[in-house]
């Protein structure tokens, strides 16, 4: 329709006024020669950055409740975004590196003790060496894990992905095989007093960087659909405990947990003996098994889900952490 009005107005230009208004610049010196500093000086107070620019603000202690939600909220909403629904989740040694390297430290290591024959401090250090690269192998099982894991994701799938810590050895292991699936692959690291970098084997858009463990280990299992758990230290063991308590008490629905090699675990963690000991149940040394190889560790996760009667893949009425 032709504008036969020219009497009603047009639109506002946006986002530019004809006019400026009062305030878009600063007072002159020459109203008032102390004018320009004293603004400076307002400018450059805490008090006048907008909140969610002012990190020293953030960072106060009565702002922790702000932390927390933004250390949730903001891997939630990219996850999301990005379609990932479902997790394989994968813990193990940062210490356990592939098998070449692993060897190499023990040739360098042997060639320490050969200058100084004797020195126990040495001698033990060859051992401990020498039992890692025992325990290389276990690289390569992640490794063809979360190959098998990418080719169920698909290259542009977004129903079944690894999810790991993110670092090196055997969570590099596992992002890695997805990899090089061609598979979308997480990692959710974590703020630490040293330098650490993420593994480069992880989805650039999809590797997140946490405050807090507690918002972190929310997300690990948030999607999980399986815990895979290799040789590892604290790290591993604190997330290995967490979930089997969070499942002992139904916080979340059972998953399956895999150990991957049994000789290591029953020698770190004997639940026999807690069975035997009345501080936890027989069902309770139920909730997890061993196994050795990445192909028998996946069909052994889609045993029991045929068991238990559900899909990996399915929708669930309610996100395990809810409860």
């Amino acid at each position: 329709m032709a504008d036969i009005d020219p009497q009603k107005p047009h639109p506002a230009p946006d986002p530019e006024r004809r006019v400026e208004l009062p305030g878009c610049a600063p007072k002159p010196a020459s109203d008032d020669r102390r004018a320009p500093d004293l603004v400076s000086t307002i400018m450059d107070s805490p008090s006048y950055r907008e909140g969610d620019r002012d990190v020293e603000f953030l960072d106060r202690e009565d702002m922790r409740g702000v932390r927390l939600l933004l250390d949730y909220q903001k891997p939630e909403t990219l996850l999301q975004a990005h379609g990932i629904a479902h997790a394989i989740v994968v813990f193990g040694a940062t210490r356990i590196p592939e098998p070449a390297r692993a060897q190499a430290q023990v040739a360098d290591r042997q060639a320490a003790l050969d200058a100084a024959p004797g020195d126990p401090a040495l001698t033990r250090a060859l051992g401990i060496a020498r039992r890692v690269a025992d325990k290389s192998r276990y690289y390569d099982v992640a490794r063809a894990f979360g190959r098998i894991v990418g080719e169920q994701e698909g290259r542009h799938g977004n129903r079944l992905v690894v999810v790991t810590g993110g670092g090196p050895g055997i969570m590099e292991a596992a992002n890695r095989g997805s990899h090089d699936a061609q598979a979308r692959t997480v990692g959710l690291n974590i703020t630490l007093p040293h330098e650490q970098y993420p593994n480069p084997y992880l989805t650039p858009d999809l590797c997140f960087r946490f405050h807090y463990f507690a918002l972190r280990k929310l997300h690990f299992l948030k999607r999980a659909r399986a815990l895979v758990v290799f040789p590892g230290g604290y790290g591993t063991l604190d997330e290995l405990f967490e979930t089997l308590t969070l499942i002992q008490t139904r916080k979340i629905p059972p998953v399956p947990v895999v150990l991957v090699g049994e000789a290591y675990w029953r020698r770190a963690f004997d639940a026999d003996f807690l069975v035997d000991e009345g501080v936890i149940d027989p069902e309770d040394r139920d909730l997890f098994w061993y196994a050795e190889e990445a192909e028998e560790i996946w069909e052994d996760i889609q045993r029991w889900y045929r068991r238990a009667g559900r899909e990996i893949t399915s929708a669930v009425p309610e996100q395990p952490c809810d409860r």
